[in-house]
Parts: structure tokens; sequence; C-alpha cells
């Protein structure tokens, strides 16, 4: 089936369309639940809840831009609700209280399989800011509004986000560990 296809018989319902969809992207989908929500049955409960919106709501897609990128804003979404229901972004430090970075942008000194298996070691605000801005694009203040939090906080978050990264990586530099476990 074609990616049109699957579209318009998940519109109309049909089970075999449905399951063709889940098959086709699930594993896509739950490594971006996972880049946000650490445990992985949290992560997969999300990447559900994310999937009976997609099938639900799929009427909304308009065939405007990318179904995939339509997709995975549905599962960010899905992924910061549940942040947002079982992590306090409220108490994070605010931008004044964080150093600045003065070297180079962490994301350019590895490759992005590397970040990402870093970022599982990160906080939850850490991580969450860092995907949004990072990995998905978005401005502070979309992140402020996603989050409930300050535009500050989110700029604090990134910062410390940036400066943990940072340090694990020269942590392991200096023990001369080769690949990031």
């Amino acid at each position: 089936m074609t990616e049109q296809e699957l579209i318009e018989g998940c519109k109309k319902e049909n089970r075999t369309a449905q399951k063709a969809l889940y098959d086709q992207y699930a594993s896509l989908m739950f490594s971006i639940c996972l880049r946000y929500v650490k445990n992985r049955a949290d992560a997969e409960d999300v990447m559900i809840e994310g999937f009976y919106k997609i099938m639900s709501k799929i009427n909304q897609y308009s065939g405007q831009g990318s179904f995939e990128g339509w997709m995975r804003r549905v599962m960010v979404n899905e992924a910061l609700m549940f942040l947002r229901k079982n992590s306090n972004f409220k108490m994070m430090v605010e931008v004044d209280q964080a150093d600045r970075p003065t070297v180079a942008k962490i994301e350019h000194e590895l490759a992005a399989q590397d970040i990402l298996k870093l970022l599982d070691k990160l906080p939850t605000g850490y991580r969450t800011v860092f995907n949004l801005y990072v990995i998905e694009g978005l401005k502070h203040r979309e992140i402020a509004d996603e989050l409930g939090i300050s535009i500050n906080t989110s700029k604090s978050q990134l910062i410390l986000a940036k400066k943990r990264l940072r340090e694990m990586i020269r942590y392991q530099e200096s023990s001369g560990v080769r690949s990031i476990e």
C-alpha cells in the first residue's frame, strides 16, 4: 500500500490499513517517544496514545506537508503531555543562575547517534528542552508555551543540557572511553 492508500484506508477506519500504518511507522514513532520519555514502558504507552490520536484524528491531516512529519508532531505532543503530567518543569533553574557556554556548540561535536545515547543520561527537563530545540527545531517561546515554563527556563535548560553533555564528553575522553554506552 502507498502512503496515500494507507491514509485513505485509515480515514475509512479500515483495520488492515490501520495495522499496516502502525507496522510501517511504529519503530520510528517509538524512537521519537523514547527520546523524551526514558522509561521504555512509558514510551510505549505514549506511542500507543499517539497512534490512537493519529487514527482518531486522521481526518485533520490536510495533506499539506509530510504525513510522517504530522505523525511525529502528534507523538512529540503526546510525550510532552506525559512529561507535563509526570514532571515538574517549574522547578528548573533560571538562566541568570546558569553558566553560559563558551565552547563550540555541542551538537556539532558529536555524531547524532552519540548525542542520542548521551541524552538518555540527562535529567528530564534538560533532555526535553534539548530535544525540542536542537532536534525538533522549536524556538524558546514555542518550548515555553508547550511546557508551561518561562522562556528563560527553556534557555537555561538548554544551556545546562549542553554543559552536562560537554562534561560527559570530557569525562569519556579523559577516561579513554571510546564509545558512548
